[in-house]
């Protein structure tokens, strides 16, 4: 018999690069099965490089999994050498890798700004984002701080979008 709680929201996936990855808590396991981040699942990371490599059929949905596996390493890597992270902070950041191409169209940068000028794929993540923070009863805040670089610990942005990011 099983103690304690359990959830079936609490699960692994087996990820063709990384191995086994834990999806850490529920709200990550119910960010991964919206609507708006199963699409990430048609949409191709390297653009058409299938067309020449049949085998590059990676997709934003595989890539995000991959980052925030990742992202989970990293930030126990920094506690390990004594940065205090809080709970709070290591899911918020988990949620802003997982977040972090939610903007993305279809075949990756090559169709980019080709249907709204001036519009890249992290201000439309931006959008996406504010839209599911309501959907999530804004629990999903600290984790757009930190996406936008407005959260006091920088480089937790830093390991979204940076020289050492997780993308």
């Amino acid at each position: 018999m099983l103690t304690g709680r359990t959830s079936n929201k609490l699960k692994i996936i087996n990820d063709p690069v990384y191995g086994f990855i834990r999806i850490p808590t529920e709200i990550h396991y119910d960010i991964i099965q919206h609507p708006y981040f199963q699409r990430l699942r048609r949409l191709r990371q390297l653009g058409l490089s299938f067309y020449v490599y049949p085998g590059a059929t990676h997709t934003r949905f595989d890539h995000v999994l991959g980052a925030m596996y990742l992202m989970t390493v990293a930030l126990r890597e920094l506690e390990m050498k004594g940065l205090q992270i809080r709970e709070e902070e290591r899911n918020a950041a988990i949620t802003a890798i997982l977040l972090h191409d939610i903007g993305h169209g279809p075949l990756s940068h090559s169709l980019e700004g080709c249907f709204m000028k001036h519009v890249g794929h992290e201000d439309l993540s931006i959008m996406f984002m504010e839209e599911l923070n309501k959907e999530f009863d804004f629990k999903l805040s600290l984790g757009i701080e930190i996406f936008k670089n407005s959260y006091e610990k920088r480089y937790l942005h830093d390991l979204v979008s940076g020289q050492l990011d997780m993308d």
